[in-house]
């Protein structure tokens, strides 16, 4: 397998250090430390920055994004999805509700891709289909960005 590079890295550390979090949600600021200082990820500043910034984003604005989660996982409770799905989801929905710069079919074709490699092999069109309907009931061309003022 090739190395990945980019913005399909920063995504995929994200996922990382949130499943991280997870099952140890000790002192962020240490398991970024400690994620950092594998000698085998070797950022650019623009992807730790991006990687950061999604991971705290997430984090703070679980709630919201568990809640938008919820509404097109019919029957299913957040905290019952498998947990990698659910990491998958929080990350692409953030993207999605909080990151204007990133355009949602942007991030709805990573999330697949992620899950694809990372998941169960229905993962891909879960995820895919979740978020397709999140994308639908935004409020928001799916092909472009924009910015806040």
């Amino acid at each position: 397998m090739s190395k990945i590079t980019g913005r399909r890295q920063a995504r995929e550390w994200a996922v990382q250090l949130l499943f991280q979090t997870e099952f140890n949600p000790n002192d962020l600021d240490i398991a970024l430390a400690d994620f950092w200082s594998d000698e085998e990820r070797n950022p650019s500043d623009r992807d730790r920055i991006y990687v950061e910034e999604m991971v705290h984003g997430v984090i703070e604005k679980q709630r919201d994004v568990d809640r938008t989660i919820a509404k097109y996982t019919d029957n299913w409770d957040v905290d019952r999805l498998g947990v990698l799905d659910r990491i998958v989801l929080r990350v692409a929905v953030y993207e999605m509700l909080f990151r204007g710069d990133i355009p949602p079919v942007v991030s709805i074709n990573e999330a697949v891709e992620i899950a694809k490699a990372y998941s169960g092999k229905g993962s891909g069109r879960f995820v895919n289909g979740v978020l397709d309907r999140v994308q639908k009931e935004i409020d928001r061309p799916s092909r472009s960005t924009y910015t806040t003022q």
